[in-house]
């Protein structure tokens, strides 16, 4: 037993089981995760852990999509999936006295999909829509152009969708090998949340999945870091749109939540330094925001803003004053209290979700291999010190590793600005 409500155990076969119980929930929620993503792909099947994902949810060795659907939805309930760099995950979540049907449809979809030919190539037109799809949502697209910026020469570069000539080309065959060499053990991970009991949740995960056993494991190798760089890509998008920022920590690193207090300071909400210069007082955006990218062996510090044509330099130059300014100048008084509660707030009203405390528990330990309650995060969040965030600071804001991409309509300016007269 470890933490303030959450549980670690093991299956007998050795499958981690990981129970966030949520006392007085009206809710159950059950997730598997697998440890494999786009950075584990060949380059030659990008995009099949996210295709594999889409196409399990098409039949099973006992159901169909509509009689999975009818269940589900029968149940009160609902079931879904996501795939990222470094996992694949499959959860459902219902109210409380039907969550026996949410572990069977996971449990189902996980170890029993049936990956024939014709699901497969169903399943691909739907991917395919949706990669179309990405390109014409501006805003989502520029954090894959500068994931590939920063990451490039490196297989965290490799998008989660894959590339549409690789997935026209991928087959049932190669589907259901990918699948009998990666999920299971020693990959899988099962995270149950809410109104959930211990025993049953464990004996259950021994039941479906104990028998997925002698996977291949997966093996990385982490990036180097990674020099400064600019890329522009060309897009009919009214607006232009912006990611820039720095390679920064891994989900395990001890600096890693100073890091997210240094990001929330630079641009999270309204009061932030980057909202206030660069939108409020020089109205350079529309919209501008930071966030941190955490894998289980690096990480970025990105900021993103949205702008018109004859904004897009200014802003990047004002967005790299502010950087400036915060690594040189310190924090000012009672801004770093002020943050704190800021992600305190969120991180709160965010665990009163079953659906994302499911999420929290299952990205953390797949990344990572550890768990933290709420009141552990709270914790680390209260104990860190300006000396804390400026020692972050000054080792992470570095011209020197700045990378940034913009996405927009073709303007030569913009097109051969070069990242390095941002003078950081």
């Amino acid at each position: 037993m470890s933490g303030e409500n959450i549980s670690f155990m093991r299956t007998s076969g050795g499958v981690p089981v990981l129970i966030d119980k949520i006392f007085g929930s009206e809710s159950a929620g059950y997730m598997v995760g697998v440890r494999t993503g786009s950075r584990d792909e060949d380059e030659s099947v990008m995009g099949i852990s996210h295709l594999l994902e889409h196409v399990v949810f098409r039949e099973t060795e006992t159901r169909s999509s509509y009689q999975m659907a009818k269940e589900m939805e029968g149940a009160g309930g609902e079931m879904n999936a996501f795939t990222a760099k470094e996992m694949t995950a499959f959860y459902a979540v219902t109210i409380s006295e039907t969550k026996n049907t949410a572990k069977e449809m996971v449990a189902d979809i996980v170890a029993n999909p049936l990956i024939n030919g014709n699901d497969v190539e169903l399943e691909k037109k739907i991917v395919l829509q949706e990669l179309s799809m990405i390109e014409n949502e501006p805003e989502s697209y520029i954090h894959d152009l500068f994931s590939s910026r920063i990451w490039r020469g490196h297989k965290l570069a490799q998008d989660e969708g894959g590339t549409a000539e690789i997935v026209k080309n991928l087959g049932s065959e190669e589907l259901r090998a990918y699948y009998e060499e990666r999920y299971g053990i020693p990959n899988i991970a099962v995270f149950a949340a809410g109104n959930v009991g211990e025993e049953d949740t464990v004996s259950w995960a021994e039941e479906m999945f104990d028998g997925l056993s002698g996977k291949k494991e997966i093996k990385r190798h982490g990036p180097n870091t990674p020099k400064a760089g600019y890329s522009f890509t060309e897009n009919k998008s009214e607006h232009y749109h912006v990611a820039m920022g720095f390679p920064a920590y891994d989900s395990d690193h001890p600096d890693r939540v100073p890091l997210t207090l240094l990001s929330a300071v630079i641009g999270s909400g309204t009061s932030s330094r980057l909202f206030q210069e660069v939108r409020e007082k020089r109205a350079l955006v529309y919209s501008v925001y930071n966030s941190v990218e955490q894998h289980s062996d690096a990480g970025a510090l990105c900021t993103y803003m949205s702008s018109t044509e004859e904004n897009v330099i200014r802003g990047m130059e004002t967005a790299a004053a502010v950087y400036r300014k915060i690594r040189d100048g310190g924090l000012e008084k009672g801004e770093l209290d002020r943050t704190k509660n800021l992600i305190k707030g969120s991180l709160v009203r965010s665990m009163e979700s079953t659906e994302r405390r499911l999420y929290r528990l299952g990205k953390e330990f797949l990344l990572s291999g550890k768990h933290q309650s709420l009141g552990d995060r709270l914790k680390a969040i209260s104990n860190v010190t300006e000396e804390d965030v400026m020692r972050v600071a000054s080792d992470i804001i570095k011209g020197s590793t700045l990378n940034v991409a913009v996405l927009g309509r073709e303007n030569k300016d913009i097109r051969n600005f070069s990242g390095s007269v941002l003078d950081l």
